[in-house]
């Protein structure tokens, strides 16, 4: 195989594993833990691991680490498939479960008994963290610390079968109190949790610890770079010590990257569990969630997450992504793609006063300015529209170029329209804008050559067809929510308007939009069908809006 070129320090590695033959394959593993859904940081993950192994004609397995059945589900299992799969990604037949290792992994547990390296302690929670010590000082040895190896079998033996309550005593690895990364100071390897699995039912009593059982699993899978996230660096001695105490040849190394931290979007899994659990979101899959599931729903395409991830890169180094950057990779795409209709989100009717009653003109639209071979639709027009209540002021400011009193605008793809009044209810708010149209304007053409500035969309008040529209703004207020001013819980930067909800009128042809569909909403963004839509009811989210924040940043 002809070696690629490297582009970041992960394949740095590689290479240079390939070249001086300490590798001849690369074997790499997405690893995700069956406790909540995917979310973004997750995606780069996928992204990375199923990629690298692509580019060196290697493979990727899927391995679930399902270590603690207190905290997992199939429903997080599926959802992990069709995320991986959505992203456009195969593991073929290699499908694992940390699981599927249990009766190998309490092997390896009792031989690390047998070699002396490991022993059944009995210290509570309060003692462990007395006995563990500082990043100043040292721990102190368990009292338990010293057993034999035939006490420790037969206790570890005992745990299993189940004649121990949790808590009561659990097994660690044997290797130095006094060592200066606390990970390697006697961490436990097994615990007592009577819960039943959603795999192996009720067989077992005891459960590997994630540093215990992960190696092992790389190891057992044949994986050739272990490829993580930053917090995992300082459990890398343990990793090794684990592989290296066993006796294990081929190991695989352990690399690892900075994790994802995208500004106005919370990150931790446990914190999004309590925003779906307090239904303080839809779910999951809430088009506000940096979930792969919620971004989904919310009309991101494979292709553009997939980008975002190239873009952004891989770092050793803790950064902050600017969230416009993934705005701007599904923004980029949508634009060249996406169906052009036009909608009014906060309609106010218009009457053209000279138009002739029940008479309706079919007006030829383009359907994509970007992409020509899209080519147009015909949409009626007639004596009553619908238009955007901001775009008609009665005493407008200056520049205001839509519709005032006395002016004239373009109505999108058909005439020009004056306005000559408007009629108001009894509380003094605009109920109807009265207008006079230009029969010599059809299309923005005028005899005199004159123009006007403003050009505003309109929806026919007869054909329209009802929805409802979300508008989806950052679920929080600020940058970084991990970092909770004094005073505050996290709840508290939770934006109230993350989810304004409008009832608008949209172009007839949206009436058979399917999920597959995407639309711009002129001059109000991009929008896709939502799942809550039904044959009655149809309901839109905006995916996007057209203000591209991040381009002009980089200027």
């Amino acid at each position: 195989m002809e070696i690629p070129e490297a582009t970041n320090f992960i394949q740095e590695i590689i290479v240079d594993d390939l070249k001086t033959g300490k590798r001849d394959k690369v074997h790499t593993r997405f690893p995700p833990e069956p406790n909540g859904y995917l979310h973004i940081g997750h995606a780069q993950s996928i992204c990375l691991n199923f990629g690298t192994a692509q580019k060196f004609q290697g493979k990727t397995n899927i391995r679930f680490d399902d270590t603690n059945p207190t905290k997992e589900d199939v429903e997080y299992v599926d959802s992990i498939r069709e995320d991986v799969r959505w992203l456009g990604f195969d593991w073929e037949d290699r499908e694992y479960f940390a699981s599927d290792y249990y009766d190998k992994i309490y092997e390896f547990a009792e031989r690390l008994i047998e070699l002396g390296k490991a022993y059944v302690c009995e210290l509570k929670g309060e003692e462990v963290s007395e006995y563990r010590g500082t990043l100043t000082t040292p721990g102190k040895d368990s009292p338990w610390r010293n057993r034999s190896v035939e006490e420790n079998l037969t206790l570890f033996r005992r745990m299993k079968a189940g004649e121990f309550e949790e808590g009561e005593c659990f097994l660690r690895a044997k290797i130095d109190m006094a060592h200066p990364n606390m990970n390697m100071r006697d961490p436990a390897i097994y615990r007592i949790k009577k819960a039943t699995h959603h795999r192996t039912g009720d067989k077992w009593c005891i459960y590997p610890m994630y540093d215990f059982a992960h190696p092992l699993s790389d190891w057992m899978e044949g994986i050739t770079h272990s490829i993580c996230t930053l917090e995992f660096e300082a459990h890398r001695p343990l990793y090794d010590w684990f592989l290296e105490a066993l006796g294990l040849e081929n190991r695989p190394q352990q690399i690892e990257f900075a994790r994802l931290n995208l500004t106005y979007t919370m990150m931790s899994k446990r914190r999004l569990l309590e925003l779906v659990e307090s239904k303080t979101v839809m779910g999951w899959d809430d088009p506000r969630m940096p979930t792969v599931s919620g971004l989904r729903r919310r009309g991101y395409s494979p292709s553009s997450i997939r980008e975002f991830c190239e873009r952004i890169g891989i770092s050793k180094a803790d950064s902050m992504v600017d969230i416009n950057l993934l705005y701007f990779c599904i923004r980029e795409e949508l634009n060249a793609s996406a169906q052009r209709v036009m909608a009014v989100l906060d309609p106010i009717k218009l009457v053209i006063d000279n138009w002739e009653e029940g008479r309706f003109e079919e007006i030829e639209v383009e359907n994509n300015p970007e992409n020509p071979e899209q080519g147009t639709r015909k949409i009626l027009f007639g004596k009553e529209l619908f238009i955007e209540r901001e775009d008609f002021m009665e005493e407008p400011p200056k520049k205001y170029f839509r519709l005032k009193p006395g002016g004239e605008v373009r109505l999108k793809s058909a005439y020009y329209v004056t306005c000559v009044g408007c009629e108001k209810d009894e509380n003094g708010n605009i109920t109807v804008v009265h207008c006079t149209y230009d029969p010599e304007s059809r299309g923005g053409e005028t005899p005199d050559g004159r123009k006007v500035k403003g050009t505003i969309q309109w929806v026919s008040a007869v054909h329209g067809v009802d929805v409802e529209v979300r508008l989806f703004e950052n679920l929080f207020t600020v940058e970084n929510p991990a970092q909770v001013p004094e005073g505050q819980v996290w709840q508290d930067l939770l934006n109230p308007e993350s989810m304004i909800v409008k009832q608008a009128k949209i172009e007839p042809m949206v009436a058979n939009a399917t999920a597959a569909d995407r639309y711009q909403f002129m001059r109000l963004g991009y929008f896709c069908l939502d799942k809550d839509s039904t044959a009655e009811k149809l309901v839109f989210n905006r995916t996007v809006g057209l203000k591209d924040s991040w381009v002009k940043q980089q200027k």
